[in-house]
């Protein structure tokens, strides 16, 4: 396959930035997305350039750490991790725009990579459990129902790629905040912090520069975990419940 890469180049925060045009050529169709980036990057140095600067990491789809809009698109066209995107999903011939994540709470490093450090105080705000220290305790020591098991799983499987926030007309990091909420909140054990857990975290949330969210449904279409637009819902239920606990208080 030879393809033409319109990439986004940017020396560092405060520098402009600006789309530069590759060529590649020889690009194997089962290569990953991550992977003709090697083969770009290999092509610059070669040449004497400075290559291009992604995120990754483990490249398996579990650390989230890939971040690119391509062709408009977080993640690109399949509903899946950049690293697990591969050429198929391309033409011989196709011109692909690849971005960094456009949103003023995720601030562009260099080039294609952003600083979404603003999701680590978003967890530190209230992604904890009160536990005793010492050793793990028995699995079933603490029965938990099997819908509220399943509930909190789901939930657990957010990444914290950042693509809800990337895909979001208004830049909204509902869905992930949501995602940690209901969590730890459906289980016994986050019971301790329930309300403070929900109103801390909303406050960060808020105080990081994240947009309003107006369920738009675009964050759910781009989470390549799957996290549902309802589990947005469920933690304006649970802010609710807590707010109006604290004002009783």
């Amino acid at each position: 396959m030879k393809l033409t890469l319109r990439v986004w180049r940017q020396k560092n925060a405060d520098a402009e930035g600006a789309m530069s045009t590759y060529e590649v050529d020889d690009i194997s169709p089962d290569m990953s997305f991550l992977e003709m980036l090697d083969v770009l990057n290999e092509q610059l140095i070669l040449s004497g350039e400075e290559p291009v600067a992604f995120d990754h990491d483990c490249r398996e789809g579990i650390c989230g750490a890939c971040s690119l809009v391509i062709n408009g698109d977080a993640h690109g066209p399949e509903r899946t991790t950049t690293c697990q995107l591969h050429m198929r999903s391309f033409r011989d011939g196709d011109t692909i725009d690849i971005e960094p994540w456009r949103a003023s709470a995720f601030p562009v490093i260099k080039d294609l990579v952003v600083d979404r450090s603003a999701f680590d105080r978003i967890i530190q705000a209230g992604g904890y459990i009160t536990a005793p220290t010492g050793s793990a305790p028995e699995a079933h020591a603490t029965p938990v129902p099997k819908a509220d098991a399943d509930f909190a799983f789901e939930h657990a499987e957010c990444i914290g790629c950042g693509a809800c926030v990337a895909a979001c007309p208004n830049g909204a990091a509902m869905l992930f905040t949501s995602a940690k909420v209901n969590h730890l909140n459906v289980l016994p054990q986050g019971a301790p912090e329930r309300e403070t857990r929900v109103l801390d975290m909303v406050a960060q949330m808020d105080a990081e520069g994240f947009g309003g969210c107006t369920l738009t449904g675009e964050c759910a279409t781009a989470c390549p975990k799957g996290i549902p637009l309802v589990s947005i819902t469920g933690m304006n239920k649970e802010w609710l419940r807590a707010t109006r606990k604290a004002g009783k208080r």
